[in-house]
């Protein structure tokens, strides 16, 4: 009975910890990695900075910007992207690997990439003619997203 209470009672404070580690707060610009300032610098020249939002999860701090034109970037703790969603707009050649510009070039010209987004298996692109494609880590085209 004793085991029983103990395990209740960690895993009571487990619940409690990882709830109370995780959440969003808008903070400086100057808090963002400067490796996620040189990318938007590089990509976005004459974009300004609305707002950085940080997210603190337990183990995990990820940042997503908002630009002034409607524009938001998703980074992770150390400053790489992990989403750029551009709405309407065109996501920045040089923010798209090669690979898969090429591929969008070849196969969809009157398309553009609005948006793309990393994932542990690839990347995920959204065109805006509203298809939406999945690429392997190589940059390889691999499917169709539903």
């Amino acid at each position: 009975m004793k085991t029983i209470r103990f395990y209740m009672v960690a895993l009571m404070c487990m619940m409690v910890a990882t709830t109370t580690f995780a959440f969003d707060r808008q903070v400086p610009q100057q808090k963002l990695p400067a490796a996620a300032k040189a990318f938007i610098q590089k990509n976005f020249s004459g974009k300004s900075i609305v707002y950085v939002e940080e997210d603190v999860e337990f183990m995990k701090t990820t940042y997503a910007v908002r630009l002034n034109d409607g524009t938001k970037v998703e980074f992770d703790s150390k400053g790489v992207w992990d989403k750029v969603d551009c709405k309407i707009k065109s996501v920045p050649k040089a923010a798209v690997p090669s690979s898969i510009a090429g591929y969008v070039k070849v196969n969809f010209p009157e398309s553009a990439i609005v948006k793309i987004e990393k994932n542990r298996y690839g990347y995920e692109v959204s065109l805006s003619n509203k298809v939406d494609l999945r690429f392997n880590r190589k940059g390889q085209f691999s499917g169709f997203d539903d």
